[in-house]
């Protein structure tokens, strides 16, 4: 028995993606009538046999996740959870993941992803925050439909799939107000990735609601702007006068930051209660279990693979930015201190 005729068999004779041959024998816009004739008659020349849906043989879409490789180190495992979410849902779409890790050197350089360079994937999926600079050269360089997951795009109308950090950030700073806290400080280096900054700027919303001044030196940096990778040994730097609470940029540094002050000779949450975000940690630190504020991946996956196949089947569309929001989830590393402090 002959092999059936699939549509990536005639993209491939014509070195066209196989969504464009989807769009030319289905009569979609985006295809010219004469790459259109080209198609019609090859397929005719193949034997393709026609369905009713031919637009939606998603088994011939392949889509690319791009990363930089700081986001993969160890204790940074947040976004291989997110990746392997990504995958599961394009399997169950019955599509296929192809993922690229990005170096920092490569960032530097402006290397073009080989799979964007080889024209691989049908679609793209950016993960994470990557520099300015190489933002922007990808916005350039790549001609196939675009999603950027857990950051915003820097092009005008990108469209993006993100939590909704600084409201996340504003309700995990609330509770700590209501549990009687009014020296709170943050950890987490600002402009290291746009989730920290917006995680910030909702701790500051709530310090401003409340009346209270933040302090600079009880914003602790977590990590290497630079590299953007969480850095134990040279950052956490505890302030001399210490809050009594802390609210972190993610459970990765709230499990650092646990440790530093248990070293410090303080406890948690007997001296010092400690909020976190995301409600991921590679390696707990064990009792308290942290209190944090979680994203839901498996959503975020979710809607990030439906958006860029709806990209894909219709070039003309765009989501904007879809944000999603977390659920607040109450351990035991944050400990009532007095009455709610009201705001102004």
């Amino acid at each position: 028995m002959a092999k059936a005729v699939r549509l990536s068999d005639i993209g491939e004779r014509l070195g066209v993606s196989a969504v464009t041959v989807s769009k030319a024998l289905s009569g979609q816009k985006g295809v010219s009538d004469e790459l259109r004739q080209k198609i019609t008659e090859l397929a005719d020349e193949l034997g393709y046999i026609r369905t009713k849906s031919t637009d939606e043989e998603k088994e011939s879409y392949t889509l690319g996740l791009i990363v930089a490789e700081r986001y993969l180190k160890e204790g940074q495992s947040f976004y291989w959870n997110l990746y392997q979410e990504v995958l599961q849902r394009a399997i169950t779409r019955n599509c296929f993941v192809i993922l690229e890790v990005i170096t920092y050197e490569a960032e530097l350089e402006k290397e073009l992803p080989k799979i964007i360079a080889g024209k691989k994937t049908d679609g793209i999926i950016i993960m994470g925050t990557f520099k300015t600079e190489y933002a922007g050269y990808l916005s350039e360089h790549i001609k196939v439909p675009v999603l950027n997951l857990d950051t915003v795009g820097i092009a005008d109308g990108s469209d993006s799939v993100v939590s909704n950090n600084m409201m996340g950030g504003y309700r995990m700073t609330n509770y700590l107000f209501e549990m009687g806290h009014s020296r709170i400080g943050f950890v987490g280096t600002r402009l290291a990735t746009d989730s920290i900054d917006d995680r910030y700027l909702g701790y500051l919303k709530s310090l401003m609601m409340h009346g209270v001044s933040p302090k600079e030196e009880w914003i602790i940096e977590d990590r290497d702007r630079e590299y953007g990778r969480i850095d134990p040994g040279k950052k956490f730097r505890l302030p001399e006068e210490m809050p009594t609470a802390f609210f972190c940029n993610c459970d990765v540094a709230a499990d650092v930051l646990i440790h530093r002050l248990n070293a410090a000779g303080y406890t948690v949450p007997g001296d010092i209660s400690v909020a976190g975000f995301d409600n991921y940690v590679i390696s707990p630190s064990g009792k308290p279990g942290i209190t944090t504020y979680e994203i839901h991946t498996k959503e975020m996956a979710k809607r990030a693979v439906h958006i860029l196949l709806h990209k894909l089947k219709h070039m003309d569309y765009s989501s904007g930015v879809f944000l999603l929001p977390g659920t607040f989830i109450e351990r035991d590393s944050v400990k009532r201190i007095g009455p709610a402090v009201r705001f102004v």
